[in-house]
């Protein structure tokens, strides 16, 4: 079964691979930025990553067509005290966000829509994870900030990234942490009806 991963995370495809899945990678044409505007501020962080998760999901599977087999959507955003934050993109925002941080316990919330192109069936999939970060110091902060691994990321951190040291503990599933629960992408593959050897292009064992 093919899996088409609407999305071009190197982390994501990165968790993919490890698992030993070897997905299609499709850039979806989202606006994502539109897309939360349009929510108005309304939608709580799990409401809104998984709003964005499906309008990747079906914006690739509408693009690829039935060929496409499974697509996955994902987002993710952290929240901090009720705030919910994206990408930071700028070294000044990326810096401010740390010193927020440091010291304390936020949530990275990432949804999941996988598709199944040819039927329009799907399920959809949020999972919260809690982050305690270490109290860095503001040495730490710039040098991290600097490496310019923290601005593309939700959140301003990678944990297999070179923010791991700054860490302390994670309360969930730390795979959702990089991109996308691997548990959750099982589960809802055999919601479509496909086990997870078939994503693989793995042949079961003869019995």
């Amino acid at each position: 079964m093919r899996l088409t991963l609407a999305s071009t995370s190197p982390s994501r495809l990165g968790l993919l691979r490890m698992a030993g899945v070897e997905p299609v990678v499709v850039p979806p044409e989202v606006d994502e930025v539109a897309i939360a505007e349009a929510a108005g501020g309304r939608e709580d962080p799990r409401e809104l990553v998984e709003l964005l998760a499906v309008a990747k999901a079906e914006a690739v599977a509408a693009a690829a067509g039935p060929e496409a087999g499974l697509v996955l959507g994902c987002d993710s955003v952290f929240e901090l005290d009720g705030v919910v934050y994206g990408k930071p993109h700028h070294a000044v925002v990326a810096a401010a966000r740390w010193r927020a941080m440091r010291g304390r316990t936020g949530v990275l919330h990432t949804g999941h829509c996988l598709i199944q192109a040819a039927t329009g069936d799907r399920g959809t999939a949020v999972v919260s994870t809690s982050v305690d970060f270490a109290d860095v110091s503001d040495e730490e902060i710039d040098w991290y900030v600097a490496t310019g691994e923290p601005l593309p990321v939700a959140g301003a951190f990678t944990l297999e990234g070179l923010a791991a040291p700054f860490i302390r503990r994670v309360e969930g599933d730390p795979h959702s942490v990089v991109g996308l629960s691997l548990a959750a992408l099982r589960e809802l593959a055999l919601g479509l009806g496909v086990a997870w050897p078939a994503l693989t292009g793995a042949e079961a064992p003869a019995g």
